[in-house]
């Protein structure tokens, strides 16, 4: 798996939506999203991590963070499930689903990413800032029918920052 060429993983990428998006909400096209399209800062701080020492393609990690609005209230938790396809010495490239339970209904999410932390290990100081994009696939209560895009951006280890868009359906 760790010859993966690029074709080959945008299939998987592509297969990874279409299956988020049909279990997120059947007939989710059908319906509007009850909340106004726009844009949603969120800040997360991580929980919970199993991102193993050394990366290993076809090896899944998952990250966990708790979620708060720019007022800094308690909105809900991030959880990523990702799977590396292809590993390096500079880091490796990624395919990711991506769950937000807000409190107000979920969001789903799925990205294919170049990760640029160093293979090898997660270094818990001095980690390079990096970002990442998510489409949405769909989602439930207020996001039924869900579109647009979650920008992640990692300032830390530790830290996340999330910009939902949530474009008009």
């Amino acid at each position: 798996m760790t010859d993966m060429d690029r074709r080959s993983i945008l299939q998987l990428t592509s297969a990874a939506t279409i299956v988020g998006g049909l279990v997120a909400g059947a007939g989710g096209a059908a319906h509007a999203v009850r909340k106004a399209a726009g844009q949603v800062v969120l800040r997360g701080k991580r929980t919970g991590a199993n991102i193993p020492d050394v990366l290993t393609a076809g090896v899944p990690y998952f990250v966990r963070y708790d979620l708060s609005d720019e007022q800094g209230r308690s909105v809900g938790t991030e959880n990523a499930h990702c799977l590396p396809v292809a590993v390096g010495l500079d880091g490796s490239f990624v395919i990711a689903t991506l769950v937000l339970s807000l409190d107000d209904g979920v969001i789903t999410a799925a990205t294919a990413f170049q990760r640029p932390l160093p293979a090898v290990t997660e270094p818990p100081v001095n980690a390079r800032p990096w970002s990442h994009v998510f489409a949405i696939t769909g989602g439930t209560g207020t996001y039924v029918g869900a579109a647009g895009s979650i920008t992640i951006e990692h300032p830390t280890r530790d830290e996340d920052v999330l910009t939902v868009d949530l474009t008009a359906p």
